[in-house]
């Protein structure tokens, strides 16, 4: 029992190991805010750390606020990553070069979806298991 309790004791002691690259305070460099009673906003924030966020925005007509914006940080490699954005009725819209896009499809899968346009088009119908329900 007695060393159950010294074993927690130095646990609790002895403190976690510190990543020595990551700066323990982070100064903000610039934090300019602007807003109106109308629900336009705009905000620029930059961090001594390269980290920078800025954005626009304006009342949305379904209740949402429109946002147009961007932010940036440096990666510890040196390479600069951004993504730029939109929020509105239509939801936040990412875009950058950071983001995974979808592989492209393969030719097989292409040339179904241009049959499907094709039969769609002459107004070709089937139904739930795949059988045509109106023949001509």
């Amino acid at each position: 029992m007695k060393l159950v309790v010294l074993a927690c004791l130095v646990v609790v002691v002895v403190p976690a190991p510190q990543d020595q690259d990551l700066p323990l305070v982070v100064e903000t460099v610039r934090d300019d805010r602007e807003h109106s009673d109308d629900g336009n906003f705009n905000y620029a924030f930059e961090a001594d750390n390269g980290i920078v966020a800025e954005a626009i925005g304006s009342p949305g007509s379904q209740g949402q606020s429109n946002i147009e914006g961007v932010y940036r940080h440096t990666f510890p490699d040196g390479v600069e990553a951004e993504v730029r954005y939109v929020a509105n009725e239509f939801g936040f819209q990412p875009e950058s070069d950071l983001l995974p896009t979808p592989h492209p499809l393969p030719a097989h899968a292409q040339e179904q979806l241009r049959i499907a346009e094709e039969q769609r088009a002459q107004g070709i119908q089937f139904d739930q298991r795949g059988f045509r329900v109106n023949k001509k």
